[in-house]
């Protein structure tokens, strides 16, 4: 995925704000596009399936017909999660089934494929991500990706009375899912909270702070002891505006997050969640509980002084463990937690941020198809979302999609257990996919906001305006949350 490795977006970071100003980053993770992606759209259109595809004999471990002895071409986006999950997926395919399958693992997603893609002659099975991604709407509007709905409609390979559609976590087909066609399957499940350092809590006798009055109290004892207590990756905003409107959300409910996408005149000028939110993580400016120095950071400087304990806190989405693999330390216990409540919040103190992201297509010209099908319907598999949680410490949007007798790094483990608590009370914003400048307006203002230029009455002025702005565009009607 896109936004897992400081090692895809070159020096400090900077391919890595740009990604996730068009993420789902308030809800859904995707990956960034590039307009010249464009000229994608020539060549290979058409609905029809390729004639020419191999085809077995169907049966009820292999609904599809995968034949054994033909060839599937598989194509990763080699990005912070790596390939090594996708190699093991494909060891398995070619012991149970005896498909052998050719892997490239690659950053040049655009490079490699448009030629394919145009000539008619693309690969079986793709995980469409990064900063070359090519975009999935285009490959759409030309005819090139599979609609998945036979994939979805499957059996289960663990429960065949169930469609694997049935398995996954609800909302998660929702951002693959075009004029009701699901043709891309975003497979990673992605969470957004605070994050903190189980050893250290030990040491200091804290307890998970489940108010924001205890978390106050938490970086302040943390104070006392020359210890930050929330740090934040300052040079990239988008990651303290996930604490602030994860606050607006859980405060004022899902009504508060829909007015904020819906572009409603009253947003944030005279919404009490959007005041409280802002005003609450303002507190800990005010009050000097920011880990000193983290204003002028990257993600990764800031990350890494968190990993030397320098901090009590850190705001994050759950790509950070594997993200910082080679700066914590053994002992670390890396732990996840939700956002802490506000008095009179709407929303339980287990409701998370989170969403699906990094989409996988199937070509409509797959020379393989019957293998790519099934090679999907497997990824959908408890056995597969293991093996994927245990190479990208990371989940999947298969619902308990981890076998609970795998150990996994600390980190991922806690977050498994929060999306089991949160259960239903999950929500995701979408104005970042829909309205990048209004975004962009809102980490401006929030940068401001943390480094005490500005205050939270005028930080609500700004998100208001930048909301007033964005409904003026007649575009911006297309959108709407009901």
């Amino acid at each position: 995925m896109g936004s897992t490795s400081a090692d895809n977006h070159g020096s400090e970071g900077v391919g890595r704000r740009d990604l996730i100003k068009r993420s789902a980053a308030l809800g859904l993770v995707t990956v960034p596009t590039m307009s010249f992606l464009a000229a994608c759209a020539s060549g290979g259109g058409g609905d029809e399936s390729n004639d020419n595809t191999s085809k077995g004999k169907a049966t009820k471990d292999n609904p599809f017909g995968a034949e054994k002895g033909s060839k599937l071409d598989v194509v990763v986006f080699k990005g912070g999660y790596g390939d090594d999950y996708a190699k093991a997926w494909e060891a398995d395919f070619g012991k149970k089934l005896g498909v052998t399958s050719t892997h490239t693992g690659t950053q040049e997603i655009t490079g490699k494929l448009q030629p394919r893609f145009n000539a008619g002659n693309p690969p079986d099975i793709v995980d469409d991500s990064g900063a070359q991604q090519i975009k999935v709407d285009v490959l759409n509007k030309n005819g090139q990706l599979l609609d998945l709905a036979e994939v979805l409609d499957a059996p289960s390979v663990d429960d065949p009375s169930k469609k694997v559609r049935d398995t996954l976590i609800a909302g998660t087909l929702d951002p693959g899912t075009f004029e009701g066609k699901v043709v891309a399957l975003n497979y990673i499940y992605t969470v957004w909270g605070l994050w903190y350092s189980g050893k250290l809590f030990k040491e200091k006798g804290w307890e998970e702070p489940k108010t924001w009055a205890d978390f106050l109290a938490v970086c302040q004892d943390a104070k006392k002891q020359g210890i930050g207590g929330l740090a934040h990756q300052g040079k990239y905003p988008y990651y303290i505006n996930v604490a602030i409107m994860d606050m607006i959300a859980k405060k004022g409910g899902l009504d508060a997050m829909k007015a904020i996408d819906n572009l409603d005149p009253k947003a944030f000028v005279g919404s009490d969640a959007a005041q409280a939110g802002v005003e609450a993580i303002y507190e800990v400016v005010e009050k000097g509980l920011l880990m000193p120095g983290t204003n002028g950071l990257t993600h990764t400087e800031s990350q890494t002084r968190w990993n030397q304990y320098k901090a009590a806190f850190i705001t994050c989405g759950s790509w950070l463990e594997n993200e910082q693999l080679k700066t914590t330390p053994t002992d670390f216990d890396m732990k996840f937690m939700p956002m802490p409540l506000l008095p009179d919040s709407k929303l339980p103190f287990e409701a998370i941020r989170a969403g699906a992201g990094e989409p996988f297509i199937i070509p409509t010209k797959a020379k393989n198809l019957p293998a790519a099908k099934e090679f999907m319907r497997r990824m959908l598999s408890k056995e597969w979302s293991t093996l994927f949680a245990k190479e990208a410490n990371s989940l999947t949007i298969l619902k308990d999609g981890v076998d609970p007798s795998v150990r996994l790094r600390p980190g991922t483990q806690s977050t498994v257990e929060a999306s089991k608590a949160a259960g239903d009370n999950t929500f995701r914003y979408m104005y970042v996919d829909w309205y990048s400048e209004m975004g962009a307006a809102l980490e401006a203002a929030s940068n401001e906001l943390m480094a005490k230029r500005i205050q939270p009455k005028e930080w609500l002025k700004r998100a208001q305006a930048a909301v007033d702005k964005q409904a003026k565009d007649p575009a911006s009607k297309k959108n709407h949350r009901d």
